[in-house]
């Protein structure tokens, strides 16, 4: 039986990974912090205990040799450089890194949004071929360069898919942008403001989508870059009128030409320019077909945020969104605007 490691297992991506590869006939070691903890897989996945940060540790779970390491949880080339000094213990591996590492014809990129005029203009579709920012530690995305490198360096001796997720989505996000939709619903709010009117286009990717990408090229190891995003890419005011269908709800929208008046029409898809990426590469290499549309996902990740937000603020839930969007509810700016 081919023996699979997955490392972040308990998180988000690595949950339906493991479910992924189990279902495929893959014996699969579950390596995450918690053990298997709050995870409760199917027989035949092996739990471990797993600190990223010790070296030995993850040397001893991959242990006399492995098919195929699939690691969700690598961020920079100090994670990489843990890989390939496994190079002859492991088949082949697939590493999620992020669409963020691209830069368009100007050299701006996801680190220069807070920049005057640094949103990026790429273009629609971003094809993998498209230049990415330099490779060092000053950035997230800067430092998935830096890993990306750093194992494509050493593809002669270990064949390595990487994955360019986009907007990640479905349970366990410790980013959940559906929830800005999903708490307003909860909270009675049928009135809500949209920038840019509503059109703004920021590729999602379902957990369960990346998932098969992974089975895919788990069963064709080779070495390349490919994106990692849902077969399509909606606007904004579509994911709220899908959210409301499957809340059974009816909302009116507010729309402003431009961006955001303060915090009024913002949301974690508010971006002045599509942001959509070419899968076409995906479809051609490991034969790539989305197991689930955007819409397909969405009863499951709603029924998940309904049952986080039970009884808790939404900031103690989801203490990375609160700090990301912080002003995500601000329903006074919402009622001063229309009434202005």
């Amino acid at each position: 039986m081919r023996t699979a490691v997955v490392i972040g297992a308990s998180g988000q991506i690595g949950r339906p990974v493991v479910e992924a590869l189990a279902r495929d006939g893959w014996a699969v070691t579950a390596a995450s912090r918690g053990g298997g903890r709050d995870t409760a897989w199917d027989e035949g996945v092996r739990t471990v205990r797993l600190d990223r940060a010790d070296d030995a540790a993850l040397a001893a779970v991959v242990g006399d040799g492995c098919d195929l390491v699939v690691d969700v949880v690598a961020y920079d080339a100090g994670h990489a450089r843990q890989l390939t000094g496994l190079t002859d213990r492991i088949g082949s591996a697939v590493v999620i890194s992020s669409v963020s590492v691209y830069q368009d014809g100007a050299g701006r990129g996801f680190d220069t949004l807070g920049e005057p005029d640094g949103f990026p203009d790429y273009p629609v579709p971003v094809a993998e071929t498209q230049p990415t920012v330099a490779p060092g530690e000053a950035t997230y995305s800067t430092r998935k360069v830096a890993m990306e490198r750093e194992l494509l360096a050493v593809r002669s001796e270990l064949p390595v898919t990487v994955l360019r997720a986009g907007a990640v989505h479905g349970p366990y996000s410790p980013l959940p942008r559906e929830l800005y939709f999903v708490k307003r619903n909860l909270d009675g709010r049928r009135d809500r403001v949209l920038a840019h009117r509503g059109e703004s286009r920021f590729h999602p990717s379902s957990a369960r989508n990346i998932a098969e990408l992974v089975r895919l090229a788990a069963a064709r190891p080779g070495s390349r870059v490919l994106n990692a995003c849902d077969g399509d890419a909606p606007t904004v005011a579509g994911i709220g009128a899908a959210i409301d269908a499957v809340m059974g709800v009816e909302t009116r929208t507010a729309y402003l030409d431009g961006p955001p008046a303060g915090s009024v029409g913002r949301t974690p898809w508010s971006v002045p320019r599509p942001v959509v990426f070419d899968m076409s590469a995906a479809e051609r290499e490991l034969g790539y077909r989305p197991v689930v549309s955007y819409a397909e996902t969405l009863p499951e990740t709603v029924e998940w945020l309904t049952g986080a937000l039970r009884g808790r603020d939404w900031r103690a839930a989801f203490p990375l969104l609160a700090q990301v969007y912080p002003d995500l509810f601000d329903y006074a700016a919402e009622d001063a605007w229309r009434t202005a």
